[in-house]
């Protein structure tokens, strides 16, 4: 019992050097799908289309990160594990990352820079177009992701910005349900993560005394 205890009692307050080694773990972890992708084309792993295997891993790599960003606030508050949200940041700047590398892998292994090509995409597909918003809405997160930045644009402002990271949750999830067109068990099992998240922020936001 006492055992147990003192577990519960570590997880909950890491010491700096226990939370440094923590950070440093799951940072080299968040680089195991990049690396995956690297060496699968290096020794010719990646299918019969590269490319797409490319485009969807770096897609659905972003859509995890952005929702276990997400998940940290409600994993906090429901284990007492405040050391959480010192993860957070890092994991939204890996749904930026992958976010990027998603884009690049389709500007550039599939439309070759045409930009004609991009931007008739962009307004005739509906998936893409989705889709380029929610990256659109992940570059102010990401630029003012910093300790520095929050400081000049003000706490409040700073929070009212990041709320955007609910309605790009929602474009990512979308994005990827309208570009699967029979199976949609995947995207349907995001859509599912992400209604429970945003349920638990509304039901929060509810409980709030007025």
């Amino acid at each position: 019992m006492r055992q147990a205890k003192s577990r519960a009692q570590w997880f909950r307050s890491l010491s700096p050097r226990a939370l440094g080694w923590t950070k440093a773990v799951l940072f080299v972890l968040c680089l195991a799908p990049l690396a995956r992708l690297v060496v699968g084309a290096a020794i010719d792993l990646l299918g019969v289309n590269p490319v797409e295997t490319i485009r969807r891993s770096t897609g659905t790599w972003t859509l995890v990160f952005v929702l276990v960003t997400l998940s940290v606030t409600p994993l906090r508050r429901l284990t007492g594990w405040r050391w959480l949200a010192r993860l957070r940041r890092m994991f939204g700047l890996y749904a930026f990352f992958y976010a990027v590398l998603h884009l690049t892998s389709y500007v550039w292994l599939e439309q070759f820079f045409d930009i004609a090509a991009i931007v008739k995409d962009i307004i005739k597909r509906p998936f893409i177009t989705i889709g380029f918003a929610a990256f659109v809405m992940m570059m102010p997160l990401a630029v003012t992701s910093t300790d520095a930045m929050v400081r000049r644009i003000g706490g409040q402002n700073w929070i009212a910005l990041h709320r955007l990271v609910y309605v790009l949750a929602i474009c990512g999830v979308i994005h990827y349900w309208w570009l699967v067109k029979r199976d949609i068990t995947q995207p349907a099992i995001y859509a599912l993560v992400l209604a429970l998240l945003l349920a638990y922020r509304i039901a929060s936001v509810l409980r709030k005394p007025a």
